[in-house]
């Protein structure tokens, strides 16, 4: 990385700003209307704190706090205050802002989604988080994949929600469909914090991708949160490494197009290549079949572990949710997702 954490950006670099928001507490709509507020106001000290900042990127539950609480009136919608809000903010100050937002879902648990806005206002990426954190969230499991925009100054940008970045699937799926650099939201608390940073280095390292990565900081009066915003080099490496303070903004750039030479020019070590190549030395083109019997099982829909009877923990009794009833089945996706302003 180049420019100390951004401040003298290279042409084809794209600046990041990772926020180690100060957990909040949000009860009831006027909290949530003051931490709208906060963020929006965070969002001016981003651009404020640097003026080559492309990306502001906000940590999970930044907006509704860790309770877990689903109380409708608290929720949110994406043609809602909130998310208007953060549009406003992210034109006020030119500049592109990740949010994070707990989303009404009528008739059913709400969804844990995030939001990519532009700098004119346009919501270019949303997603469902496809892990909640089992069995201590309640949310309804992501159901539209794992979508992938382009960002600013020849960025690709995924979007992955905390529990999600333990699955490598979902770094592979995210590169796989072109994503330079993968964005993790979260708000892990410090017992987490080895298995964050070993999954933040392997998510870029065996895809050629950069990551960054935020978590909410300080206390909520119940859990600590541990902030750790990092940007990792696509060859796994630590660039930028954060700490524990709330509301500090974790600064550093990226260099894509350095991202898509190493994918396109190297040989060894090109593991999203090689993975669907195997051992093209011996054989024209590399093996590509499917050896791998839990894809087979995934996709024909018996995923069954060796062990699957001596699972203990199947559902969310243990803290405190009721015993599901439903089935799992897609919900539409709002015909105003990825509608742009401006």
């Amino acid at each position: 990385m180049s420019g100390l954490g951004g401040l003298n950006k290279a042409p084809d670099g794209v600046v990041i700003g990772l926020v180690q928001l100060q957990s909040p507490v949000v009860v009831t709509t006027e909290d949530l209307a003051r931490q709208t507020d906060r963020i929006c106001q965070l969002v001016g000290k981003a651009r404020r704190n640097l003026p080559t900042m492309d990306l502001v990127v906000f940590p999970e539950y930044a907006l509704h706090g860790l309770s877990m609480d689903t109380n409708p009136d608290i929720m949110c919608t994406l043609d809602g205050p909130e998310v208007a809000r953060f549009k406003q903010a992210c034109v006020d100050n030119r500049i592109w802002g990740c949010f994070s937002i707990m989303e009404l879902n009528p008739g059913r648990n709400p969804f844990n989604s995030g939001i990519i806005i532009d700098d004119h206002g346009g919501i270019r990426l949303y997603y469902r988080k496809m892990h909640p954190w089992v069995p201590v969230e309640p949310w309804e499991p992501g159901d539209i994949g794992i979508p992938v925009c382009d960002g600013p100054n020849g960025s690709k940008l995924a979007l992955i929600i905390c529990h999600d970045g333990m699955f490598p699937e979902m770094a592979r799926e995210s590169a796989y469909k072109g994503a330079n650099v993968m964005l993790r939201t979260a708000g892990y608390t410090a017992p987490i914090r080895h298995a964050w940073h070993i999954t933040n280095q392997a998510n870029a390292f065996s895809n050629l991708m950069y990551t960054a990565n935020v978590c909410l900081a300080g206390s909520d009066g119940s859990f600590n949160s541990m902030g750790e915003g990092m940007i990792v080099n696509y060859d796994g490496v630590p660039l930028v490494t954060g700490n524990g303070i709330p509301d500090e903004i974790i600064t550093g750039e990226v260099r894509p197009r350095q991202c898509d030479e190493a994918r396109s020019c190297w040989g060894v070590e090109n593991n999203i290549y090689q993975f669907g190549h195997r051992g093209y030395v011996a054989v024209k083109g590399g093996a590509q079949d499917c050896p791998y019997t839990y894809m087979q099982d995934l996709v024909a829909e018996r995923y069954r572990l060796p062990w699957e009877d001596e699972v203990k923990v199947t559902d969310g009794t243990a803290c405190g949710f009721p015993e599901p009833a439903r089935t799992f089945s897609p919900t539409p996706q709002p015909a105003t997702a990825l509608r742009k302003t401006g």
